[in-house]
């Protein structure tokens, strides 16, 4: 059975959790190697987008794992589970019924604002972001790290206004409640830990990821390369991780490696 953590730091200030976890990984260190951090100087989502947070007011993490046994092509699930497992530790941590909490395709844990819109759908407001990155040796996966940044105590009058009108925190999502960052890591460790050893058993919990879906059944609006896609999201391929939408030429598969932005628009 792998040991989740086998090891664990908490760091004031670093530039990257994420380079952290890969040098521990490249030395030797063996999964699941954690790092969380207060601070992130150079903290990155994707597409090599900036992301930073307040001291104190998010959870700053980055698992690292050595998944030689999996196939690279479904090195994307190592990033659903650890974001299947946040979601579960926050809505507890958190207060929220379950299903309060869900994923915007491609890489986004989102709350959905319960004041209905033009179209019927709440505003999906982003609660955090994952970002996975590899290595392979030859044909083999090496190893994956796995970063997310959870907005936990932020209040919402603090939010930067460029970014105030989609995004959230848990601190916003449960009305105020405080949440304990350490708590919501120990929580998301514990039920990450079953998810991995499920994974290595073969077994992913595609249905699960699934029902998480907040795009499926609505209108999107995908860049990918130079071109936009605009149609219904139907769901997503548990096989590759795709997002499949309905357009008039017939359903598209989009890989998350290709899309520069996904919008949700009605």
């Amino acid at each position: 059975m792998t040991r989740v953590p086998s090891r664990l730091e908490r760091f004031d200030v670093v530039d990257s959790t994420q380079r952290i976890v890969a040098a521990w990984l490249a030395s030797g260190t063996p999964e699941v190697a954690v790092a969380v951090a207060d601070v992130q100087e150079q903290g990155r989502g994707r597409q090599g987008r900036s992301w930073t947070a307040p001291p104190g007011s998010g959870l700053l993490v980055s698992f690292g794992f050595t998944p030689d046994w999996l196939d690279p092509s479904h090195a994307w699930r190592l990033g659903a589970i650890v974001a299947l497992a946040m979601l579960d530790a926050a809505e507890d941590e958190a207060g929220l019924r379950d299903g309060a909490l869900g994923l915007k395709w491609p890489n986004d844990l989102v709350h959905e604002r319960p004041q209905p819109v033009e179209g019927g759908h709440g505003d999906l407001l982003k609660l955090a972001g994952v970002l996975g990155e590899s290595t392979l040796r030859g044909e083999r996966l090496s190893t994956v790290v796995v970063g997310i940044g959870v907005n936990v105590d932020w209040a919402a009058a603090g939010f930067p206004a460029e970014l105030a009108t989609t995004m959230t925190s848990l601190r916003e999502a449960s009305g105020g409640r405080p949440v304990d960052r350490d708590a919501l890591l120990d929580a998301a460790l514990a039920r990450l830990e079953a998810r991995y050893e499920s994974l290595r058993s073969g077994r992913f919990d595609s249905a699960a990821w699934s029902l998480r879906q907040r795009t499926t059944g609505r209108e999107v609006e995908v860049a990918v390369g130079g071109a936009t896609l605009r149609g219904i999201a139907s769901g997503v391929d548990p096989e590759t991780g795709a997002l499949l939408v309905e357009t008039a030429a017939g359903t598209q598969a989009i890989d998350s490696g290709e899309v520069v932005r996904c919008r949700v628009v009605g």
